[in-house]
């Protein structure tokens, strides 16, 4: 179940390590999370719920709710934050975890303190960008990360990204971001790291409590601001059958595939397709599992289109308008159900279809993590937020935004320093949504030699493919002024392959006319482990995917410094500059299953997870108690389990609806703190050495 070739990514060689898992004895790789070395193992039932003793799987993988809590040496603890060690003994917790028999008190000593102008919470692309503006500012700062390797969701990022070469490394895959970022901030002599460890308060007095998990130990920082930049959660959805194993986010999905080499899947569905399910279906593809579609109940892609026309043309289906209905198995995903929605988005029934999965990505949206925010506010001392912990973006954004946001941190203790306006402009472009679509026609046969044929047609920020041609023949078109403008070509092309090789959206080719007449050459970009040798045949794909017959491959170039396939291939001269990509994936892999399953019910539905309370249960409740006010749900348990509602407030007011409450009048819930999860011994100390 581990990946051992990826066509981007690195194998690994950590040291293997023994442990057991309800007594049979596994092996793993010393360091990684544990839920990713029960994966790599086949494992996908990490407990049993104590309501009804439904198996729990894994949703988010970045310890922000709590379906893969384990028993691991007698205790409970998420499995997707605890690194595995030599001879842990892990069980599936069953219901509730029972009490250690050792309750000798122990004597709690005082926790090491430690001071700072700034504390970042969150070492992704915006606190780091934060804390290197503070360190450049002369402002001391202490970083923390929960994870053991710094940039956030970039370390899962092994696509090329868009934006400002400028200003956020566009062109650069995420994995080579990160490390950029990492080497930036690691240059700074006052900014101390602090990895693998969780804030888990903020206090009035301007301290926070931080536990570092390696050492067991807990400390306390003195600071004088705040920046929060701890990310997004993502959200959940309702559907019979959601909380199944097999059923989890796309970030949980990215976490096993693309940082812990793990093939998480044989067979996906994915729902939703903004941004990330998009490249989540890309990484699926490059990790050898199969794509079944993509759907979204929206009538178009939410994301860029370029990386829509790449999942297509590689072989995967997008349905658009059409619902998720149904989840179903024994105890895991074996099957998914989806059909088409009428303009008020209610399911099309006659449209349903039924495929065979083993796993079902929600990708269907991020909420920020701005708890510890508010908590600031609320203490009054100076606080911000930057990244997804502000506003849900891209990466590229997230970078300028952190930037500015460490600017003005340093303003609001006293420095002079300005931010430039530039910046604020920037910004804004970086985190634009889509824009206008321009189609336009490719002349043939070029003019002389070779020449790019650019399928890019949607205005979205992005300049890579204008700084690296050699006769700077690819140029903005100038409608809007900024990097949002589409790329044009006028010039001369030596067909040296910069622009292709680039192109984050992998929409660039080149064609020329070949001595064969009525043949021509096309170079086409490749990021696959599948070999393609001179004289095999390829299937080539337009744009969006149709059919364009075979062509014949003449040469190939591999490119190591961007980890990308040239693929040149001899095809019908009609074709040419119609022929976007390569198929990747077989289409008998997208076929429904013969008999469609409409077995599930809607109302035993989970919303609530922790507690599994089911939408009937809710609107049960609402419907006899004339609910108005979300806390009254707590009456049921509903958002009141281990996550603290992280995974169900955002539903919630849906189902209320659903029961026929009207929308304006729904009361939100009170706000609850934050709360981490930690070992005693930790808080007194015991855990590690004392400092």
């Amino acid at each position: 179940m581990r990946i051992t070739q990826h066509p981007i990514l690195d194998s690994q060689t950590a040291r293997t390590v023994c442990f057991t898992f309800d007594g049979k004895t596994l092996v793993g790789r010393d360091g990684e999370m544990v839920s990713s070395a029960l994966f790599a193992n086949g494992v996908r039932t990490f407990s049993r719920h104590k309501v009804d003793d439904a198996p729990q799987g894994i949703f988010c993988a970045n310890g922000q709710c709590a379906q893969c809590t384990v028993l691991i040496n007698g205790l409970p603890v998420k499995s997707c934050i605890t690194p595995l060690r030599e001879g842990m003994e892990i069980r599936t917790l069953v219901h509730y975890p029972e009490l250690p028999a050792d309750d000798r008190p122990r004597p709690a000593q005082s926790p090491q303190e430690l001071s700072c102008d700034v504390l970042v919470v969150g070492a992704g692309p915006s606190g780091i960008t934060a804390a290197v503006e503070l360190a450049d500012a002369g402002y001391s700062v202490i970083l923390v990360d929960d994870k053991d390797r710094l940039g956030g969701k970039l370390v899962l990022q092994t696509h090329k990204f868009f934006g400002s070469m400028a200003d956020c490394y566009a062109g650069t895959r995420g994995t080579d971001i990160a490390r950029i970022l990492e080497e930036e901030v690691r240059k700074r002599d006052k900014v101390t790291v602090m990895t693998g460890s969780v804030v888990a308060g903020l206090f009035a007095d301007g301290k926070a409590g931080i536990y570092q998990s390696r050492e067991e130990r807990y400390v306390l920082v003195s600071f004088k601001g705040v920046i929060v930049a701890a990310g997004a959660r993502e959200r959940s959805l309702v559907f019979p059958g959601n909380d199944l194993p097999g059923v989890f986010g796309a970030g949980a999905f990215q976490t096993l595939v693309n940082r812990d080499l793990i093939q998480a899947s044989q067979r996906v569905l994915i729902v939703g397709c903004g941004n990330v399910g998009l490249i989540a279906a890309y990484h699926a593809l490059q990790a050898g599992i199969n794509v079944v579609g993509l759907i979204d109940i929206a009538p178009k892609v939410t994301g860029y289109k370029v990386h829509a026309d790449k999942i297509r043309r590689m072989g995967v289906p997008i349905y658009l308008n059409h619902t998720i209905i149904s989840a179903s198995g024994e105890g895991r995903v074996e099957r998914a159900t989806i059909a088409q929605v009428d303009e008020d988005w209610n399911p099309l029934l006659e449209t349903a279809k039924t495929f065979a999965v083993d796993t079902v990505l929600i990708a269907v949206g991020l909420s920020s993590i701005d708890e510890f925010y508010n908590a600031g506010v609320e203490a009054g001392f100076p606080v911000l937020k930057t990244g997804d912990a502000s506003e849900i973006a891209e990466a590229s954004s997230a970078m300028m935004g952190g930037r500015i946001t460490g600017r003005e941190m340093a303003r609001m203790l006293g420095s002079e320093l300005e931010t430039p306006p530039e910046w604020f402009a920037q910004a804004e472009i970086l985190k634009s949504p889509p824009g206008e679509v321009f189609p336009r026609e490719h002349t043939w046969p070029p003019e002389d030699g070779w020449q790019p044929v650019i399928h890019c047609y949607e205005e979205i920020p992005c300049n890579p493919c204008t700084t690296v041609c050699p006769h700077e023949s690819i140029k903005l078109s100038g409608r809007t002024g900024t990097i949002m403008d589409l790329p044009e070509f006028s010039g001369k092309c030596i067909g040296c392959g910069m622009c292709v090789l680039i192109c984050p959206g992998l929409a660039i080719t080149l064609v020329r006319e070949s001595q064969t007449p009525g043949l021509a050459e096309v170079v086409i970009p490749f990021e696959f482990d599948r070999s393609l040798r001179p004289g095999d045949k390829a299937a080539l794909r337009d744009l969006e995917g149709r059919d364009l017959g075979l062509g014949t491959v003449r040469a190939t170039r591999f490119s190591r410094k961007h980890r990308t396939h040239l693929i040149t291939l001899e095809v019908e001269a009609a074709v040419a500059a119609k022929a976007a990509g390569i198929l990747v994936q077989d289409p008998a892999v997208t076929q429904p299953l013969p008999e469609v399953d409409l077995s599930s019910v809607a109302d035993n539905a989970i919303v609530c997870r922790c507690e599994r309370i089911s939408v009937g249960q809710i609107k049960q409740f609402v419907q006899e108690n004339e609910v108005r006010d979300l806390n009254q749900l707590k009456q049921i348990r509903a958002a009141m389990g281990a996550c603290g509602g992280k995974t169900c407030l955002d539903l919630l007011p849906r189902v209320l609806v659903q029961a026929g409450v009207p929308n304006d009048e729904i009361r939100p819930a009170t706000y609850r703190p934050p709360t981490v999860e930690l070992p005693m011994k930790a808080l007194a100390n015991q855990g590690g050495e004392q400092a």
